[in-house]
């Protein structure tokens, strides 16, 4: 397969979890919607910066990431509605969100090597990859987020 082939298949099979890393992140159904389709453009855009098609998944991921990163700059310039006017319904939170609330509020850069971890599976050196960081810099990330998170969840339960 050529490398357009591998990418387009890429982007067609994991959609979805585009979609759920971008709101995990940006909290806004719209929002994470531009972001994925920001971020498909742009892939296709720059599939010749795409070196080696077995790092495809890296490749993308740190491009959406890039993109929700963008879409957070410009939401501080935007001006906000006036708090009587209807608007949609967002996705629902889960039952019991907890852990997804205590997550949320870790650091960003805490809060996203855990995101991508558990939620994407995607292992610790395509971690690395996608966020720029040292290997060492983001075990020792995931780390001090999940124990910080355990000591919350067990300061809860006594």
């Amino acid at each position: 397969m050529t490398k357009q082939e591998i990418l387009t298949q890429y982007l067609i099979e994991n959609q979805a979890g585009f979609y759920r890393l971008a709101y995990s992140i940006l909290k806004n159904t719209d929002e994470a919607l531009d972001a994925v389709q920001t971020a498909v453009c742009r892939a296709l855009e720059r599939q010749g910066s795409l070196r080696d098609t077995g790092a495809v998944r890296s490749w993308f991921y740190r491009i959406l990431l890039n993109t929700c990163n963008d879409a957070f700059r410009q939401r501080a310039r935007v001006v906000p509605l006036p708090e009587n006017l209807e608007l949609s319904q967002e996705d629902p939170e889960p039952a019991d969100d907890t852990l997804a609330r205590r997550v949320e509020a870790l650091p960003p850069e805490v809060g996203t090597v855990i995101k991508l971890r558990f939620y994407e599976e995607l292992p610790l050196k395509d971690i690395s990859r996608i966020t720029g960081q040292n290997l060492s810099t983001v075990k020792s990330r995931l780390y001090a987020g999940l124990k910080k998170l355990r000591i919350q969840m067990e300061g809860e339960i006594i």
